[in-house]
Parts: C-alpha cells; structure tokens; sequence
C-alpha cells in the first residue's frame, strides 16, 4: 500500500491508585513509549482517544498530553466500560495516525499490568 494513511496504535498501563500524579506520570510513560517505538511526530497524529477504568478519576490523562506539547492534537476521554473481573485502575489509549507504515509494522504498547490484555501484541522489547 503506497502513500501515508491513518492507522490506529494501542496501548495501556495501569497505575496502583487513583490519584492525579499517577494518572498523568503513567499516561506520559505509556504515550512517549507509543511515540518511540512508532516514530510518531505530533503532525501526524490526527486524534487520541484515552478511557479509564470506573475506579480513575483524579484526572483526565489527556492532560498527559498536553504536557507533552501535543496541543493542537485532538484529544477525547471517556469511561471503558465497567466490565467485572477486568483489570483495574487501567488507562487504555488509541493513538489514530497518519503513516506510510503497514499495519502489522505498527508497534502497540502495553505496559505493567496491562500487558496481560493483549500478551499477543506484547514483545520483551515493551
């Protein structure tokens, strides 16, 4: 496939309570690892789509973002759904880009605890 379309990048990490540091330092370690490992540049990413499991709400991990200068990105939050059993206090994230990488070349991020939701997508590289 020729020329830049967009893709979307996956990730998640979790953090041990709901407090707003927390939110924001995990948010920011999970998107600046997204980044690398894709080699994303801010002008390239059409829009970021965050949720957070029912039990986080100290803060909007958008504002993960913000810090990281990505200001003209689009960025939305909402709450995943409130499944029982599901690993708690997760921040899940879908980075929506622009990109010449095929899809099996895009590099999905799961960290900490949270690399149990996709351990076929996780490599030791993460």
């Amino acid at each position: 496939m020729g020329g830049s379309v967009v893709r979307g990048i996956r990730g998640a990490i979790n953090v041990s309570q709901n407090s707003k540091s927390e939110i924001i330092q995990a948010t920011t370690e999970l998107l600046t690892k997204m980044a690398e490992e894709n080699n994303l540049k801010e002008e390239a990413i059409a829009s970021i789509f965050f949720t957070l499991t029912p039990d986080l709400n100290a803060a909007f991990p958008a504002a993960a973002a913000r810090e990281l200068g990505w200001n003209d990105v689009p960025l939305l939050g909402a709450v995943e759904v409130d499944v029982p059993e599901a690993l708690a206090f997760c921040i899940r994230v879908l980075v929506l880009v622009n990109t010449d990488l095929s899809q099996n070349e895009i590099k999905h991020i799961y960290l900490r605890e949270a690399r149990s939701l996709r351990v076929d997508l996780v490599n030791d590289n993460t």
